[in-house]
Parts: C-alpha cells; sequence; structure tokens
C-alpha cells in the first residue's frame, strides 16, 4: 500500500516538473499577487491630484494654498484660471479636488465670502479622505488665528476669517456601489472574453475537432470569424445585461452617450478577444489557459484601478497599469457613466485602447490562422 501511493505522488510530481507553463505559473502566481496587493492595499491615499483656482492672490491665500500641499495629502498639479477650467480638469479625470480661493480672501471689504472646494465624488473612498483632509486642514488655520485672541481675551474668531464650502460632483449621495458597478460590468467582460475564448479553442483542440475542421473545404478566415463572432454577441449582451441590472437594481446612473459607449466596448471586447486567442495558441490544456488567463486577470483587477486608486500606487505598479487595457476601458466607462463624459474628453483613454486592441487581435488572428495553415 505505502509503495503503491509513493509511486502516484512520484508520478505526478514528475507531471509537474515536467510541465514548465504549469510549473512557472505555480512558483510565480503567488509572488505576483503578493506584490501586486501589498503594494495597491497597504498605501494609504495620499497625493490626491489638485488643481488651484486663487482669484485673491494674496500672501494670506498662498499661505493657504501651501497649507495643502503640505499635508501630503494633495499634490497641487494644475492652476486654474477660471471656475470653469477646473470643473474641466475634473471632468477629464486629472485632478480629484479643486480648491477655489475668492477674491475676498480674510479681507473684511469683502465679507465673510467661502472658499469653495470641489471633490470628485464617483469614488466615495477617496471623497471621505479629501472631505477630512479640507476640514482638518481648514480648523487648523481657523485654531491658529483663533488661538492668539483667545488668549488676549479679544475674541475666539475674527469676523472676517473665510469659509470653506464642499461641493461633492457626479455622485453627490456618496454611493460606493455607482463608482464599482461601471468598474465590474467591464472586469466580468474581460474575465470571460479571456475564458471562452481560450478555453473554447483549447477544448477543440484536445477533442481533435479543431483537426477535423481543419480538413474540410472551410477557409481559415472563415473558421476564425465564425469562432469569433459568437463572442462578440455574448459579450454585448453580458455587458448591457449587467449595466441594465446595476442600473435597474441597484439604482446606479448612467449618464453618458449609449453608442460612444458601445464603440468604445467593442474595441475592448476585440482586444480581449485577440488576447484570449492568444492563450489558445500558447495553452496545450484547459489547464493551462485558465492559469494563464488568471496571470493577466488578477494583475489587472488590482492594477487597473477597479479597486484601487492607480495614482496612489508606486511608481513601477503605476506605469506597469499603463499596459493594461482594463485601465482605460474603466476610465472610459466611469466617465460615461458617472460624469456623462463625451468622446474629446475620453480621448487620452480611448486612443491607446483602440491601438492596443488592434495590435492584440491582429496577432492572435495572424498567429492562429498560420496554426490552422
Amino acid at each position: 500500500m505505502p509503495g503503491r501511493l509513493w509511486t502516484i505522488v512520484r508520478k505526478e510530481f514528475i507531471h509537474i516538473f515536467r510541465d514548465i507553463r504549469t510549473l512557472s505559473l505555480i512558483a510565480f502566481l503567488p509572488v505576483l499577487m503578493l506584490l501586486l496587493l501589498g503594494y495597491a492595499v497597504a498605501n494609504d491615499i495620499e497625493n490626491i491630484p489638485l488643481v488651484v483656482l486663487d482669484a485673491a492672490s494674496t500672501d494670506s491665500s498662498r499661505a493657504y494654498i501651501q497649507r495643502y500641499t503640505n499635508s501630503g495629502m494633495f499634490d497641487w498639479k494644475y492652476t486654474a484660471s477660471s471656475e470653469s477650467e477646473v470643473l474641466a480638469l475634473i471632468d477629464a479625470g486629472k485632478a480629484q479636488a479643486g480648491l477655489q480661493i475668492p477674491i475676498g480672501f480674510d479681507d473684511p471689504r469683502h465679507g465673510n465670502s467661502s472658499i469653495l472646494v470641489y471633490v470628485d465624488g464617483s469614488d466615495p473612498a477617496i471623497a471621505q479622505v479629501v472631505q477630512l483632509a479640507v476640514e482638518t486642514i481648514h480648523a487648523r488655520r481657523v485654531a491658529g488665528i483663533s488661538a492668539p485672541l483667545l488668549l488676549s481675551g479679544k475674541g475666539s474668531m475674527p469676523l472676517n476669517t473665510t469659509g470653506v464650502t464642499l461641493k461633492f460632483l457626479y455622485n453627490p449621495d456618496m454611493r460606493r456601489i455607482n463608482f464599482l458597478i461601471p468598474a465590474l460590468a467591464a472586469a466580468i467582460l474581460q474575465v470571460q472574453t479571456l475564458l471562452l475564448t481560450g478555453f473554447a479553442i483549447v477544448r477543440e483542440r484536445e477533442q481533435g475537432t479543431l483537426e477535423q475542421l481543419i480538413v474540410t473545404p472551410i477557409q481559415p478566415w472563415e473558421l476564425m470569424l465564425g469562432k469569433i463572432l459568437p463572442f462578440i454577441l455574448i459579450g454585448f449582451i453580458n455587458l448591457w445585461a449587467t449595466l441594465w441590472l446595476g442600473s435597474a437594481w441597484f439604482h446606479v446612473p448612467l449618464h453618458g452617450s449609449m453608442p460612444l459607449l458601445a464603440a468604445v466596448s467593442l474595441l475592448f471586447i476585440l482586444g480581449s478577444l485577440g488576447l484570449g486567442i492568444l492563450i489558445s495558441v500558447v495553452a496545450r490544456s484547459q489547464v493551462q489557459a485558465m492559469h494563464i488567463a488568471m496571470f493577466i486577470n488578477l494583475p489587472s483587477l488590482i492594477l487597473s484601478g477597479f479597486i484601487f486608486p492607480r495614482y496612489n500606487m508606486p511608481l513601477l505598479a503605476n506605469i506597469a497599469s499603463y499596459f493594461l487595457p482594463l485601465t482605460y476601458f474603466i476610465e472610459i466607462i466611469r466617465g460615461i457613466a458617472l460624469k456623462g463624459a463625451n468622446a474629446a474628453q475620453l480621448w487620452p483613454s480611448i486612443w491607446p485602447l483602440a491601438v492596443y486592441s488592434l495590435i492584440v487581435f491582429s496577432a492572435g488572428v495572424l498567429l492562429f490562422r498560420k496554426r490552422l495553415e
């Protein structure tokens, strides 16, 4: 009995060590996941992109802005000359918050004019951090002004001290589900198209039906197109079903152009299908196809901004996110659904997705067609 058991165990280990692809995934996937999750989850939210409109342009207003930059919570990236420019930068996703200082900043001749802080509320977790940081920074400033007066017996706060008002854009109710559902629809679409395409082709190769199709009069391009079209249709149906369910059941708003979303979704589906075809070319079994798809999907979910903000990740992880199509599609689908963004505003995300999809889909089709011939 022990001898027979040891023989089976030894045989399985031999199979594992002989299969380089499976062995590589077993060895590197846990390490990759640990590094990705460690970098993405362990970091606190900081360096929030900030746009500033300083209409007062005084020493006092500049000192106030300096409080934001010195806090470490904000990264002053842009300076605006008008309120519309502040809103445009937040609409485009370049800034998460906009600080607008009025002309009458701490000037008794202008009364109690209020500082205005616009906050991108599409991600409630970041918006709450911004709210807490703004309130803390302003409270410390007020305390710094009031304390000397209180000690001198002249009062606790000067009448001309400027207040602060926060305005939450896109998601005023701060519902986290509004932020997650569009990205979840994009993530489900990628996972599904990768697995369906890769598995379908590898399964036919394992069963021998692919070779049977090759010897028929059907042309390689006809076989390729016939395999791709059903998955394009399935991808579209599932994407719209997910968005419809999110809107009907979870009351997630869809503000933007649905034709624009459909066109961009087609680009993303083609890129994902091309990647699935490449998996089918590399993989020799369905198990290998599943491991390769997991090796692609897990980093995409972590680094794409699906859950964790990308700008807060380390430089290497942030650079890696630019090579993931899901990064661009999530920005596009959130921009359309939550902000009602148009094609011009989303162009910085659309063109990289289009380039990626064209390259990957063409490579997948050419390699698979070469194998058929």
